[in-house]
């Protein structure tokens, strides 16, 4: 996994006794090189367990960071996968949520794809798409797309991994719910057809890059920049910023990483913002923490609860931090 991950993700595999490793990360997501040195080096004597055979990554928009691999941060990805024999669980629910670059200030914004051709080649390639080995399980849902009430999802895999899929599925969750797939075949395939999915999916795009927009704007305009820093999602509905933590006056009193972050937190919480602590998202808790992040989301608010969100966090943190 990512050293920073989607919660329920880790929460799901703990009861199976499944003890995830977290890989290093940096904007453009799992790096590597990171997740290439853990393997070649993994003792089994001092880890206690075997060594890893599945990676679990959201390379698209990931939950928390934000954070998109590009095209060449796959392929690399691939190869350390193919040289260690793992398994790639691509989770890809913010897969088309792929925005418009962003664009600062009174920067013109770029206009939405023309035709759905150009919609479709300016999305990053999956891992499903440059796999050779069948060693991808891909996860795809409509629950960021169309509605999370519909609870409807698929996995795209090699035939001997689906079969085990359905296997598990007959004694456990069986199907999705009947009305769901009913509804959600009303509306692809006799209502709006290929194509109208597709201009829903561009409007999407262009409704979510406004809203980002909105947010990294107000971050521009709000935000203490001596002790904060954040860089522009590309795809799915988080905002990822990192904080300056050893600037923080308690660490002068001695104060913790974990009781600093919870004071930043319970002061947004007392201004009337709710911002994720990073911590929540590590799935390896034994590693002390060296930076400090929270998580902001821009999914469903108007751009004027945006910016005054942004705000009084910023006001919190001056605040906190006595500037």
């Amino acid at each position: 996994m990512e050293e920073y991950t989607f919660a329920s993700a880790t929460e799901t595999a703990l009861p199976l006794g499944i003890k995830a490793v977290g890989i290093p990360m940096d904007e453009q997501g799992l790096i590597p090189e990171g997740m290439d040195e853990i393997l070649s080096n993994w003792d089994v004597a001092a880890r206690g367990a075997r060594k890893p055979y599945v990676l679990y990554t959201i390379p698209t928009g990931q939950n928390p960071t934000g954070a998109t691999q590009s095209a060449e941060r796959r392929q690399a990805v691939y190869k350390v996968a193919q040289k260690h024999d793992l398994i790639i669980v691509e989770d890809e629910p913010y897969y088309f949520l792929q925005m418009q670059p962003y664009t600062s200030g009174d920067a013109s914004s770029v206009p939405p794809p023309s035709t759905h051709d150009e919609f479709i080649k300016s999305l990053v390639p999956s891992f499903l798409s440059m796999d050779t080995d069948g060693r991808v399980v891909r996860l795809e849902s409509f629950s960021k797309v169309i509605s999370p009430g519909t609870r409807v999802g698929w996995i795209v895999a090699s035939e001997h991994i689906i079969e085990r899929f359905t296997r598990t599925f007959e004694v456990s969750s069986q199907n999705p719910s009947g009305l769901s797939q009913l509804a959600l075949f009303k509306l692809l395939d006799e209502h709006w057809g290929h194509a109208g999915y597709l201009d829903w999916l561009i409007n999407l795009r262009m409704s979510y890059t406004a809203r980002r927009d909105s947010l990294v704007h107000a971050c521009e305009k709000h935000l203490p920049r001596e002790i904060i820093h954040w860089e522009a999602p590309a795809a799915g509905m988080f905002h990822w910023m990192e904080i300056d933590w050893r600037k923080h006056p308690g660490v002068a009193a001695g104060k913790t990483h974990a009781a600093i972050e919870e004071e930043i937190f319970l002061s947004s919480v007392n201004e009337g913002v709710l911002v994720s602590r990073g911590s929540w998202f590590k799935p390896d808790h034994d590693i002390a923490e060296k930076k400090m992040f929270f998580r902001a989301t821009f999914a469903a608010a108007s751009s004027e609860k945006i910016d005054e969100a942004i705000s009084r966090f910023a006001g919190s943190l001056r605040a906190q931090f006595g500037l």
